[in-house]
């Protein structure tokens, strides 16, 4: 028996955040649409996701919820994986950087860059970005002395540090790309990673010192490996690589595939080939690079609060119509437009309108001028011939489009067969072949017009898993009998003699306007509901200039220790951590807060407050909080700014 040939697809893995928003889910359910499409061709198709748990964000945020990073993280990630099965993410396996068969990988990996001479330490001084955790260079920079990658504000940072020597393979990375133009996709982006290396590549820093959630450095336990580092590796850990049982990496590796959006495609086509080439390991097939999912107001993203639940769409319009719509609107590199309404009118025109009204027209005519009975008959007509032809064409069109990843092309060539098939119906007018009692060439219509609704919904199925179904139900077919596979796809497989059942429409249209307006009016009576009387405030306190206001030096600490002071019912004794230095604060709070409850979180100080002695404790600075009668709340800062930053 011939061994199947291999198929080994990757997106990123995700940092576990709340809330995945509709923008995060294309990437996944594009590479299970892959996937499934490979297994439709006779490939052994493995598909790899997970999560990326280690990081000084996720130890903030982890300290913010009173919880070690461990339980915070196992809470998030069961939420991703229940997202997953929602949207009917079928992958092989699940990768957590948490886990020992990846921490052990990273830590043999890091070992063996460090023994050949190709990781060092210094001294990092710097600019990071805490949300994306990345360093960047002066010159890298974005005008505004921001992020490159996510526009916002970066943090100077100085630190002991080891670094790769990224520079030392710089040439060699070109040289490969040369010879390997199709390795990242599409062009534009291979141009943009070309011309970001030919301006000079530097070492990368690959160790940390100011947090201790990571793997650890396996030579120098004060140092926790660079998350990007870490992460990175999971397409190889996953597999089993230089453990006991090797069997999956011997098997799958090279990947074909590295899928993500474009605003990681440095990290993944620069700095993994360039590890990959340093450990003396094969470098994967392909990196490709997909668009943004844009709303109105730019990106969707949490800080921008514009981001889309896809539980609740998945829930008000169906699984298979949102994977249907992410994949359909994505064109190959491209940016996407998302509004509800387009969405709605996706949904309408190319499901309800194209797809369903074929099958609802053909059943319904099926039953009744045939007595629900498929079978072709012994007379054709003078429009068979097109429709035939463009369905023995249309999956070697759509494969064409697939074998890419241009998966919204690949959706356009199955619509023209489904197209061809509303025409065809239009041109040969069953309803006026059975008047006239032709019924032998009626009955080729109908059958060649089931035919083609078999053939549809095998190409669409890796698009719309759940759909096949729905219509086979309604063809009187089961999986065994319609077909699944690529081989199943030739002409008349559809048997003859079979009994239709016509049920509901598969896709009912949406009446948008009066939708919006029914939820308008529901969201206008819930805000109503939800109105309180404004509370009375304390009266405001004379005014100050600008000059009075700038000698406040407001800053952010984050709380490192906590304790209550002896005797003293009212107040808490807090060191807390600005920039490089530390600093005790007494704060009259003990009766809102336990101390083990601050800890770890990021608050504001004035830290220009003239030092005070409180039960014999010299406090340097004041904490600030909110109170509402018998209510106090200490204002929060969010992880991803730095202790010491200025507040505004």
């Amino acid at each position: 028996m011939t061994e199947k040939p291999t198929f080994y697809i990757t997106t990123p893995i995700y940092y576990p955040s709340d809330k995945l928003h509709i923008g995060h889910a294309y990437t996944t359910v594009a590479a299970d649409a892959m996937t499934r499409y490979k297994r439709q061709r006779g490939y052994d198709a493995y598909f790899l996701t997970g999560t990326d748990e280690h990081g000084l964000k996720i130890q903030q945020r982890a300290a913010e919820a009173g919880q070690p990073p461990q339980e915070f993280v196992d809470g998030i990630v069961a939420g991703i994986k229940q997202l997953w099965q929602l949207l009917n993410i079928d992958y092989s396996d699940f990768i957590r950087t948490t886990e020992s068969r990846h921490e052990q990988v990273v830590q043999r990996l890091f070992q063996k860059i460090y023994d050949q001479g190709d990781i060092y330490k210094s001294e990092y001084s710097g600019w990071y970005c805490m949300p994306c955790e990345t360093f960047f260079t002066e010159h890298q920079l974005a005008e505004g002395h921001v992020c490159p990658d996510c526009g916002r504000p970066v943090q100077l940072a100085q630190e002991e540090s080891y670094f790769f020597k990224m520079s030392k393979y710089a040439d060699q990375w070109l040289k490969f790309i040369e010879d390997n133009p199709d390795f990242i996709q599409p062009d534009t982006r291979r141009n943009e990673m070309i011309n970001f290396v030919k301006q000079g590549l530097e070492d990368l820093c690959v160790s940390r010192t100011t947090f201790d959630w990571g793997i650890k450095v396996p030579f120098d336990s004060k140092h926790v490996v660079y998350v990007w580092f870490d992460a990175l590796v999971n397409y190889i850990s996953a597999l089993g690589v230089d453990s006991d049982d090797d069997s999956k990496y011997q098997k799958y590796w090279p990947a074909d595939v590295h899928l993500m959006a474009k605003d990681i495609i440095r990290f993944h086509s620069i700095i993994w080939p360039i590890i990959l080439m340093a450990a003396g390991l094969p470098l994967p097939k392909k990196v490709v690079a997909h668009g943004w999912l844009l709303m109105q107001d730019g990106k969707m993203s949490k800080s921008k609060g514009n981001v889309v639940d896809p539980v609740v769409l998945a829930e008000k319009y169906g699984v298979d119509a949102i994977r249907f719509f992410l994949l359909r609107e994505m064109a190959y590199g491209m940016d996407a437009n998302y509004s509800e309404e387009a969405l709605v009118n996706c949904i309408n025109i190319d499901l309800a309108n194209d797809y369903g009204n074929l099958l609802s027209r053909t059943t319904a005519m099926i039953e009744k001028f045939l007595g629900g009975e498929v079978a072709p008959g012994s007379e054709g007509t003078e429009f068979d011939a097109v429709l035939w032809e463009l369905a023995a064409q249309t999956p070697a069109n759509m494969a064409k489009y697939m074998d890419k990843l241009d998966i919204a092309n690949a959706i356009a060539e199955i619509w023209k067969l489904v197209g061809k098939a509303n025409k065809y119906i239009d041109d040969t007018a069953p309803w006026a072949l059975n008047k006239n009692g032709e019924t032998e060439k009626l009955k080729t219509v109908m059958y060649n017009l089931a035919e083609v609704l078999r053939q549809v919904t095998i190409l669409i199925s890796p698009v719309m898993p759940n759909v096949a179904a729905k219509v086979w139900q309604q063809l009187g077919l089961d999986a065994a009998t319609a077909g699944q596979d690529w081989e199943a796809l030739a002409w008349g497989g559809f048997p003859a003699g079979t009994k239709i059942q016509r049920g509901e429409a598969l896709f009912p249209r949406i009446d948008w306007e009066k939708q919006l307006a029914e939820e308008n009016e529901g969201a206008a009576e819930e805000s109503a509901a939800a109105e309180e009387p404004m509370a009375e405030i304390a009266p405001i306190k004379p005014e100050i200039s600008i000059e009075d206001f700038e000698r406040i030096d407001l800053r952010v600490c984050q709380v490192v220790a906590c304790e209550k002071v002896k005797k003293a019912d009212k107040l808490l004794q807090l060191t807390v951590k600005l920039g490089n230095e530390e600093r005790t604060v007494v704060s009259g709070i003990a009766q809102y807060y336990q101390p083990d409850e601050l800890v770890g979180r990021q608050v504001v100080l004035v830290a220009n407050l003239k030092p005070a002695k409180l039960r014999g404790i010299e406090s340097r600075g004041m904490i600030l909080a909110a109170s509402d009668g018998d209510k106090l709340q200490v204002l929060q800062v969010p992880a991803e700014i730095l202790p010491g930053s200025i507040v505004r």
